[in-house]
């Protein structure tokens, strides 16, 4: 990240962050950078993208989605991007046409597809040069370092992925500290409670359930007031590497934040050097096998009667209080090609185990060759999936 006229940072608290006043202001201008994804890359959004949300059909069946009219939800997407792209032009909240009293900020990232329909089968994107969507932090609060995350996808491309392709991405962004990033403390989302396979989908890339808005939604379809849930992730907690891995997706080390969420969250060989993106990944898709082996002994012991006590217990997620991980002897041993299902397959009621562990699902399976790899027929794995 970019900025100018950002003042003084201050001294630090033991979490490293800035303690005073000048410290948590937000800059006066951000540049917004690209992150690239393995089926979309990001870039920011232009005004002229608006009109192609609108052809993407985009805020078809809002109100089941977010719990928004389709008007409302225009709206509210057009004053994100109007945000977005003053911030990046370093023009006062109130400068923008949209502005915002508490001076709070939002960016806007297009997400556009490289996949050739004719080859993959996906929805043909001539018409909007590829955009399939958006995805924003809104509400970018310096004080408090929190903001939310929201997905807006045109009505073809949902079910497939993408969100689980750039939400770690734009978090890991979010998360690291400036000026790589905006060195946010919290993450959040709102859902209303009926939209079960969404919760479900946030639960899988770290995000607990912290609260619930009672009777905060209306209900068109079923004509009564649904409950909105409260989900949130929080830096010392949220692990991206796990977060891609739950998915199959690749840590591409050249994206803002990757560098140092390796260094943060302790990913380490044995002798002391730093991780690639691709060792860690391997590294925890060793952990995450382990759990889910040592899971399936203890499932087998009380299938057969035997007293789980006799197994070995279930070792605790990794976490950064516990030391830096080790990478093992067999790092490089192949990992399990199952393929995992996406959000069009997640079952209603939530399809991943929730636990004090987001990420901990013994059932999940991890995958290098996931079924949505066919949308990107001939692009260059080794430029993390960028024709």
């Amino acid at each position: 990240m970019s900025t100018s006229g950002s003042g003084n940072e201050g001294p630090q608290t033991e979490r490293g962050e800035s303690d005073n006043v000048e410290g948590r202001r937000l800059p006066d201008r951000i540049e917004i950078p690209v992150i690239r994804g393995e089926m979309v890359h990001l870039r920011p959004a232009a005004i002229s993208d608006l009109t192609a949300m609108d052809h993407l059909e985009a805020f078809y069946n809002s109100t089941g989605i977010t719990g928004k009219g389709p008007e409302a939800e225009r709206a509210v997407v057009n004053a994100w991007v109007r945000r977005s792209v003053a911030w990046s032009k370093g023009l006062a909240p109130k400068e923008s046409g949209v502005g915002d009293p508490e001076s709070r900020r939002t960016l806007a990232w297009a997400m556009v597809s490289d996949a050739d329909p004719s080859q993959s089968g996906a929805p043909d994107t001539s018409k909007t040069g590829g955009v399939i969507g958006m995805i924003f932090l809104i509400d970018v609060d310096g004080w408090s370092r929190s903001a939310r995350i929201q997905v807006v996808l045109g009505k073809d491309f949902r079910g497939r992925g993408y969100s689980r392709d750039a939400m770690p991405r734009v978090m890991t962004y979010g998360y690291a500290a400036a000026p790589t990033g905006l060195g946010l403390h919290r993450i959040w989302v709102a859902v209303p409670e009926k939209n079960t396979r969404s919760i479900s989908v946030y639960q899988s890339l770290g995000f607990m359930v912290s609260g619930t808005s009672r009777d905060a939604l209306w209900d068109i379809e079923n004509g009564k007031y649904q409950d909105q849930i409260v989900m949130d992730a929080l830096a010392d907690e949220y692990d991206p590497i796990q977060s891609l891995n739950a998915f199959g997706m690749h840590v591409i080390d050249e994206n803002p934040g990757v560098a140092q969420t390796l260094i943060a969250r302790g990913y380490t060989t044995e002798d002391g050097r730093r991780m690639t993106a691709a060792e860690a990944q391997r590294h925890a898709s060793e952990i995450e096998a382990g759990l889910a082996g040592k899971a399936a002994d203890r499932d087998g012991a009380r299938g057969t009667g035997e007293s789980a006590d006799s197994k070995v217990a279930i070792p605790s997620s990794p976490s950064p209080s516990e030391g830096a991980p080790q990478i093992g002897p067999h790092a490089g041993a192949d990992k399990s090609e199952a393929e995992h299902g996406e959000e069009g397959q997640t079952q209603e009621g939530g399809g991943h185990n929730s636990s004090d562990w987001a990420y901990g699902s013994s059932k999940a399976k991890r995958s290098k060759r996931a079924w949505w790899r066919n949308l990107g027929h001939g692009r260059d794995r080794s430029n993390g999936g960028g024709r």
